[in-house]
């Protein structure tokens, strides 16, 4: 793909899958608005949308064909490069995954859904595509943590939250709430989802548990002096996608990683440079069976180490 049939791709992509503007997409590109509306114009009349956004590119198809062959992944949804720097990699994610499970979900359809910003940014993409409710059952605890970004308006969703907080204050006390009924409840409805839905988290003060004060500096050196790359479900990992044991896990009010393991059509959300040991790790650990990144994600994933 050369450089003007890459800037046709993109421009196509924010302009009909992310509903910017074309000054929005200019400025995004640093190109004029003339030149965008000129992009958009030759896409339409060669093919290009149909092409490139259905199939992805023959360079999509083998990227993803290469990852799904390496880790032994069901599928792999792929975009174009976000750059995580601008703020808007969330966002593209959480629509791109809304819209992958929106063309799948049946008739009274269960989710399950891990805990943070991208995810929760998915669950409000999800809510304006589908036609009748999603039921999204929580994978961990931590109520707030699945609400910083729903539009009650809009949201076509019925929420089964764990009634916890992510991280209790010792073992005993995690324990005791473990053994709640109403813990327990949501535990039992997560096994009738269709799909499960989780982010990966890089050990970075970008991640959410660290962003939020959740977990501590202190915490943060922790877990790198004792090789930890990253985490799902707050459940931190080595680079072979091993549990890191420590004090936090003893305190994790979240759904095991065996269990995790065991479930079906689970789809890790992530890109960016920051998070790609972290990405391999839970590909390595086997936590995944779907993978939706972008493209310059998936390159660095599919380099030998």
């Amino acid at each position: 793909m050369n450089y003007e049939e890459s800037l046709m791709v993109k421009a196509v992509w924010y302009y009909y899958f992310e509903n910017m503007t074309q000054q929005a997409i200019a400025d995004r590109l640093s190109i004029s608005r003339m030149r965008v509306i000129k992009l958009l114009d030759t896409a339409r009349h060669t093919g290009v949308i149909q092409f490139r956004l259905r199939s992805d590119g023959i360079g999509m198809v083998e990227q993803s064909r290469d990852l799904i062959n390496k880790y032994h992944l069901k599928d792999v949804f792929l975009i174009p490069d976000v750059d995580a720097a601008s703020g808007h990699a969330n966002e593209s994610l959480a629509r791109a995954g809304a819209m992958y499970i929106a063309d799948r979900l049946g008739e009274n359809a269960c989710i399950n859904v891990g805990y943070g910003d991208t995810l929760s940014r998915t669950l409000n993409h999800l809510a304006t595509l589908v036609q009748s409710p999603v039921s999204c059952i929580s994978l961990t605890g931590g109520v707030s943590n699945y609400l910083p970004n729903t539009r009650s308006n809009i949201f076509n969703a019925r929420l089964h939250l764990m009634p916890a907080p992510l991280l209790a204050s010792s073992p005993e006390m995690a324990e005791a709430m473990r053994e709640e009924q109403s813990v327990k409840e949501v535990i039992r409805m997560s096994e009738f989802s269709t799909f499960t839905l989780v982010g990966i988290g890089a050990i970075d003060d970008s991640a959410t548990v660290f962003r939020s004060g959740l977990l501590s500096p202190s915490d943060r050196f922790y877990l790198k002096m004792n090789n930890a790359v990253g985490d799902v479900l707050c459940h931190f990992l080595n680079k072979n996608g091993e549990l890191v044991p420590s004090p936090i896990e003893d305190r994790l009010i979240s759904t095991p990683l065996e269990r995790l393991r065991s479930m079906q059509n689970v789809i890790g959300l992530a890109a960016g440079p920051k998070k790609i040991e972290a990405i391999r790790a839970v590909l390595r650990g086997g936590y995944l069976n779907i993978l939706i990144t972008d493209e310059a994600t998936a390159a660095q994933l599919l380099k030998d180490e």
